[in-house]
């Protein structure tokens, strides 16, 4: 796998943010979902001791049972060095498979891991089609090439405006095993979903 680049370090370069990551949702059309209107939720931060990280190992999918997801690949995912904007699956050939920061830690180890998904493309709804259905509690299962799975609980639930996306918040380092999970949400305007979904979630245990 790549050299990781820890997280606080990329943080700190304030032009990273996923204002402009899932920029590829919506683009107008028929066919595409309404406005999913995922209400902000959260559960307090657990306070115990953490779920025991996992060595590192790539990914290769992705499971939400709540929302019907069962992806079984897993894309990487780069900063543009140009834009500072972290890439997003491409809408083509991967409306349906999640991506990974590969920068970050890999899902399980300490630290947070950032995967991005589509909700929806020009060409309709995406692997992320049934955000909505997700509750504070749930679970995202992320297999991993060295054959375990790492399970997250879902503790928060954020739907905001990509305008003020929050970058330290979602890229912070942490001394727990974290996950991070960004859609799109919102309604379309220009051509674009307005908002950003955005799952946070620990190791379960």
């Amino acid at each position: 796998m790549r050299t990781t680049v820890r997280i606080a370090a990329v943080a700190a370069l304030a032009t990273i943010t996923a204002c402009g990551t899932l920029a590829a949702c919506g683009r107008g059309g028929a066919g595409l979902p309404a406005d999913p209107q995922v209400r902000s939720t959260a559960a307090p931060t657990p306070s115990g001791a953490a779920a025991p990280a996992l060595p590192g190992a790539r990914p290769t999918g992705m499971k939400i049972s709540a929302a019907g997801v069962d992806a079984r690949q897993m894309v990487d995912l780069a900063v543009d060095p140009a834009t500072g904007e972290l890439g997003v699956p491409n809408a083509d050939t991967d409306a349906d498979n999640p991506g990974w920061w590969t920068q970050g830690v890999t899902p399980g180890e300490k630290g947070a891991a950032v995967l991005v998904a589509h909700f929806d493309t020009k060409y309709g709804p995406a692997v992320m089609k049934n955000v909505k259905k997700i509750k504070l509690g749930d679970l995202i299962e992320v297999p991993r090439e060295d054959g375990r799975t790492a399970r997250f609980t879902i503790r928060e639930i954020e739907d905001v405006a990509k305008k003020n996306f929050p970058t330290d918040k979602v890229y912070a380092e942490t001394n727990r095993p974290e996950l991070r999970l960004l859609t799109c949400g919102g309604e379309i305007k220009n051509g674009h979903r307005t908002n950003n979904v955005i799952l946070y979630a620990d190791l379960a245990p």
